[in-house]
């Protein structure tokens, strides 16, 4: 029988400990750590997120409870204080400098997605967390309410995060997307919330593309309608000029034949057809499952530290995890669900099983009638 490191080793091997440990001296903050290292933190915190502990004394009471399981991972003993006070004190952006490393082998992995051109497509949304403006007194909100909100730019291939950021619950989306280093020639696909034109204007001069929703009080000068046959659902395809913004924009109408809804387009984007322009608003839908999928399965709504800093490193790590899940899937080529996927590696963390032939279904055996076998030896 051939041997196996465990699940979690393997799952861990896109990310060498030698390139971690190189990161960590860069973004370490006070005195040297005497018996503890933010690899081992790292590793807690993980194994926290994919077995779905609730707290810090349930994380730190699981891994007493590995043992010597732990041993082959270069992890040193962690203790509840040692793991709040290094949550607290070292710096998140460890974890935001990793999620990057990370991000880019996702990319090179992830299939591409599935419209006609051919620069990168971008789906952009926030959400709100809601915390307890006594436990958490830096994340205020309203007067008396906390909230962060987690701003994400989800990139269509493959559906993993390309961008984020975490604001005050008061920072509106717009403030954040104007930051974005988007590379010409790409998409950007985003609801109502981020209308701004000067930001549109900025997007064009830049060679981006954007896809959203026009406004119903939007300011409007209808200009020529497009020539040709058009596509079901299709019902306006024009040119129009929005009060504000110097080049002409494109509006795109479209009836969605299954609910009946009118949705109108808006676009700097002449040069594709204008189902596409529909069906790349469609896409944005993916943000809003992703952010309904990592709230179910990774532990983001609930913090395991109140401050800021403890908070970051959390999300980060959280997101780190869900693109190894994802670059597990690009290159195994499962075909299984991401919430799958993670299920079957919170049971078989520990394991020593193949990672990859863990997902594959068991060989189907033929059971023989036992009178055919009679009747063959005869």
């Amino acid at each position: 029988m051939a041997y196996n490191d465990t699940v979690l080793k393997q799952l861990i091997a896109l990310l060498p400990r030698y390139e971690f440990d190189a990161l960590a001296k860069v973004h370490h903050a006070g005195q040297k750590f005497r018996s503890y290292n933010r690899w081992s933190q790292f590793l807690a915190m993980l194994i926290g997120q994919l077995s779905g502990r609730k707290s810090l004394r349930d994380i730190t009471d699981n891994l007493k409870a590995q043992g010597t399981r732990l041993y082959h991972l270069g992890m040193k003993k962690t203790s509840k204080a040692t793991l709040a006070r290094v949550n607290a004190e070292q710096p998140a952006v460890l974890y935001q400098t990793l999620f990057s490393r990370l991000l880019s082998r996702c990319q090179l992995a992830a299939p591409k997605h599935k419209f006609s051109f051919q620069g990168k497509l971008y789906l952009l949304d926030a959400t709100v967390i809601n915390l307890c403006l006594s436990v958490f007194p830096w994340a205020e909100f309203r007067q008396k309410k906390g909230a962060i909100k987690l701003h994400m730019g989800l990139d269509a291939d493959g559906y993993i995060p390309a961008f984020m950021d975490m604001t005050s619950g008061k920072v509106h989306e717009i403030n954040w997307a104007r930051t974005l280093k988007l590379p010409k020639g790409s998409f950007v696909c985003f609801d109502r919330g981020f209308t701004d034109y000067a930001w549109y204007n900025d997007l064009t001069t830049n060679s981006i593309y954007f896809v959203t929703r026009l406004k119903s009080n939007a300011d409007v000068e209808y200009l020529l309608k497009r020539a040709g046959r058009k596509s079901p659902g299709v019902t306006n395809d024009q040119a129009i000029r929005l009060k504000g913004v110097k080049a002409p924009l494109r509006l795109v109408a479209y009836t969605d034949e299954e609910t009946g809804v009118d949705y109108r387009f808006v676009t700097n984007a002449h040069h594709l057809k204008a189902k596409e322009i529909a069906d790349i608003y469609k896409e944005r839908w993916q943000i809003e499952l992703f952010f309904k999928w990592i709230k179910q399965n990774l532990k983001i709504k609930t913090f395991l530290g109140t401050s800021s800093n403890a908070v970051l490193t959390q999300v980060w790590i959280a997101l780190c995890v869900y693109l190894l899940v994802a670059y597990l899937n690009f290159k195994a080529k499962l075909g299984s669900s991401m919430q799958q996927i993670l299920r079957v590696l919170q049971l078989n963390l520990f394991a020593r099983r193949n990672l990859i032939e863990m997902f594959k279904p068991p060989a189907t055996q033929h059971l023989v009638s036992p009178q055919i076998l009679l009747w063959k030896n005869l």
